[in-house]
């Protein structure tokens, strides 16, 4: 039986830090994970852990030069048995909801016939902001599917929702998604 494998898109955000955790907990399961990282993002957790704990080349440039021709984000989302972007900011759930396309990423987000998990983590502000809630809406009915934030203690100091969702949701919602 083929080995799943998903794409995991690392945003920036201080909950980068919980990528490591989803990595170690997926291949407990004999899922295979590689990261997509933001360039953002790498101010919050360096490729080289994740590349370390995924076992996998991490990416975050859709053009670097590669070995073979092979557009990068076609590549990946052909590969992807589901792609999971955790954390997912503001940012990118706003990119996707619009169509934009201007990061490997969104990109392979636009690319893929997978299905798309995200795992928001943000200020609660930011996510009650009435256009982030718009995106996610409407991604929710174009078929996206969603798992948190749930009510934690934020970056900010606060009790509030935003918080990223148990590594363990995550994982029982990528395993879902992956028997469909």
């Amino acid at each position: 039986m083929k080995r799943k494998k998903i794409v995991l898109g690392v945003c920036a955000s201080i909950a980068a830090y919980r990528a490591c955790d989803i990595i170690n907990t997926l291949k407990k399961q004999n899922i295979d994970v590689v990261v997509c990282l933001t360039k953002d993002a790498k101010h919050f957790i360096t490729p080289l852990t994740l590349q370390t704990l995924s076992g996998e080349r991490v990416f975050i440039d859709m053009f670097k030069p590669i070995k073979e021709w092979d557009p990068l984000h076609i590549s990946l989302a052909k590969q992807a048995d589901l792609i999971l972007v955790a954390p997912s900011s503001a940012d990118i759930i706003s990119k996707v909801a619009s169509g934009a396309c201007n990061d490997l990423l969104s990109c392979t987000i636009a690319s893929t016939e997978a299905p798309v998990l995200f795992a928001p983590a943000m200020n609660n502000i930011m996510y009650k902001n009435k256009i982030v809630q718009e995106n996610i809406s409407k991604l929710k009915k174009m078929g996206y599917e969603f798992v948190g934030p749930e009510k934690g203690h934020l970056a900010c100091g606060t009790k509030a929702i935003g918080h990223i969702a148990d590594t363990d949701d995550i994982v029982r919602q990528v395993k879902s998604l992956l028997k469909k």
